[in-house]
């Protein structure tokens, strides 16, 4: 089976294109909010479709010397850490998306790993409750992963029964308030 979270439309047209050229095809998960299809930052060059691939892990273009943290995610949270990260010119947190959760793709979580090998401060975050994303499932393989002497921790909303709170004012605030601890901005 594959978990897969792609987070553009190349992504998505590379993701399918890979489940059906393979010789053996598993069941493909893939999960996706319909708002990522309105996103203004969400786009993809012709380019990036006609000629790439999908990307298990993609890494963040910034200037890798000045990286402080970095900062995991899947999904479109990623869109609005960006967001959050341009507005208040933050340039010393990297932003990796991970695009396929399972199998875990070790190889390129390593890479990512040697990149940033200066960091010592990693973040997962996620928009769902604590129970219900990736952290539980994931979080071993990057601990394995990790540098020594780095710390990991979570960013995201508290275990919930809910897949959402209900209010929608909550729901910003709670959004507004995991970005800032990703980043950084908050405790």
């Amino acid at each position: 089976m594959q978990v897969c979270i792609p987070s553009t439309p190349a992504q998505v047209y590379h993701m399918l294109r890979r489940q059906v050229v393979r010789p053996l095809r598993r069941p493909l998960v893939v999960m996706s909010p319909k708002s990522l299809l309105r996103h203004a930052l969400a786009v993809s060059s012709l380019e990036e479709l006609a000629g790439g691939r999908f990307l298990n892990v993609i890494d963040d273009d910034i200037v890798k010397a000045k990286v402080e943290r970095v900062v995991f995610c899947s999904g479109k949270v990623y869109y609005d850490l960006l967001d959050k990260r341009n507005a208040e010119n933050i340039m010393h947190v990297a932003l990796i998306r991970v695009e396929q959760l399972y199998p875990f793709p070790h190889q390129e979580i390593d890479e990512i790993f040697r990149l940033y090998k200066h960091v010592t401060d990693y973040v997962w975050c996620q928009e769902e409750p604590k129970n219900q994303g990736a952290w539980y499932c994931s979080q071993h393989h990057f601990i394995e992963a990790m540098p020594n002497g780095s710390s990991f921790c979570y960013a995201g909303r508290a275990a919930s029964a809910s897949p959402a709170v209900g209010y929608p004012e909550l729901h910003v605030q709670q959004q507004k308030d995991l970005v800032d601890q990703a980043l950084g901005l908050k405790e």
